[in-house]
């Protein structure tokens, strides 16, 4: 079935790409742990509209082999501490969320109100994780990709959403 949108705005693609750096002012790709995402690592990640919601897809490169990564669309940009990527993009938003508590609440913490990638690298540190969601970007886009060191997003009810420590983060910008 298709998405349908509403009122006057219309759907937009959102794009990011860059090069894992220590946090500075110009860096779009953010290390905050070298040791799990190291320095020269590369991410790109995509959000387009489709007829089915949004595809989103990220890809890596120079990441730890053979390692598996939580990853979530998070509401601000990248900034010089973890933190300031905000709480996770939800197309819903959970009201009791907060930067220090994200939401775990399974009503809003769930793969169709949040945009989750989880990306598995192979030997070289390469991996692509993709998701499609039921929802269309449109006014409100998010503004980073965050990398956890979670080896994936639990779904259940007692730990939805608790992706671990934010150890990367790429900006992302409507195109």
């Amino acid at each position: 079935m298709p998405v349908a949108w509403y009122g006057s705005s219309k759907p937009v693609v959102v794009f990011g790409s860059g090069t894992l750096t220590m946090p500075n002012s110009t860096s779009r790709a953010i290390t905050y742990d070298p040791d799990l995402a190291p320095i020269g690592a590369a991410m790109t990640a995509t959000i387009i509209p489709t007829s089915e919601g949004s595809r989103a897809q990220l890809t890596v490169l120079g990441l730890l082999p053979n390692r598996s990564y939580a990853v979530a669309a998070y509401n601000n940009r990248c900034g010089p501490t973890a933190g300031a990527s905000g709480v996770r993009f939800q197309n819903h938003p959970d009201p009791a969320a907060t930067p220090s508590a994200p939401s775990i609440n399974p009503r809003y913490a769930n793969p169709d109100n949040e945009i989750w990638l989880d990306v598995r690298t192979d030997a070289s540190g390469a991996g692509t994780g993709a998701t499609t969601v039921p929802f269309v970007l449109t006014d409100r886009v998010p503004g980073s990709i965050v990398v956890h060191d979670q080896t994936h997003t639990p779904e259940n009810a007692a730990q939805a959403g608790n992706l671990g420590a934010r150890i990367a983060c790429l900006t992302l910008s409507r195109r």
